[in-house]
């Protein structure tokens, strides 16, 4: 994927590329360490300004989504992942700012984001949102459903729906449980009042620790 900030000059000059595993891997320490873009270590060999422009010429063109789906073809064609359940669960996060922050309700309003969910059986995400701390975790509950990839199965074509669909108390709706029925979708959803945590327990612990 070619950079634009690299085109060529007019005079005929231009600016030699990066290498894209480095810039690549630069990205990727931000992404999951947290660091601010400006503090970039110099030992990735690449510059902040640099490393942010690629995330954003990727970001826009689709890298990541494609990225996941690729991954999760390889489990998919080995036959692990497993499509009994789809479990959904969401975590909020401090964030200083950004779009996709709000006052978090649970942390005396303070900035914050969301991270929304949805893995198989074992806990392997197949579909992931991030919102503001404020957004209810219900409203995520259909778009994480209608997001998950078609994934290569063992045996047979791509495939994309569980058989059922877990969540807490949460996600309860009359509505959530019509549309999932109407999707082919077992609901698994704890009632408000009816039923504990307890049952999802069982199977939520292996999401909890994909968030974690």
């Amino acid at each position: 994927m070619t950079d634009p900030s690299f085109a060529a000059r007019p005079q005929g000059g231009g600016t030699a590329p990066c290498d894209e595993r480095a810039v690549f891997t630069a990205v990727v320490y931000v992404l999951t360490s947290g660091c601010a873009w400006r503090h970039l270590p110099p030992t990735f060999g690449t510059s902040p300004a640099t490393a942010h422009r690629r995330f954003t010429v990727w970001t826009e063109a689709g890298l990541w989504r494609r990225l996941h789906r690729a991954v999760l073809d390889e489990p998919g064609a080995r036959g692990e992942v497993d499509w009994t359940s789809a479990i959904i669960d969401a975590a909020s996060v401090q964030a200083k700012g950004g779009t996709l922050t709000g006052p978090n309700p649970v942390d005396r309003g303070k900035k914050g984001s969301k991270l929304h969910v949805l893995s198989d059986a074992r806990g392997i995400p197949l579909a992931v949102a991030v919102s503001g701390a404020d957004l209810h975790d219900s409203q995520a509950f259909k778009p994480l459903i209608l997001a998950i990839p078609t994934v290569r199965s063992r045996r047979g074509p791509r495939r994309r729906r569980p058989v059922k669909a877990r969540a807490d108390k949460a996600y309860f709706s009359a509505d959530h449980v019509a549309w999932l029925r109407g999707r082919g979708l077992v609901p698994r959803i704890a009632r408000p009042g009816i039923e504990s945590g307890e049952r999802l327990g069982r199977h939520r612990w292996k999401i909890e620790r994909s968030i974690a």
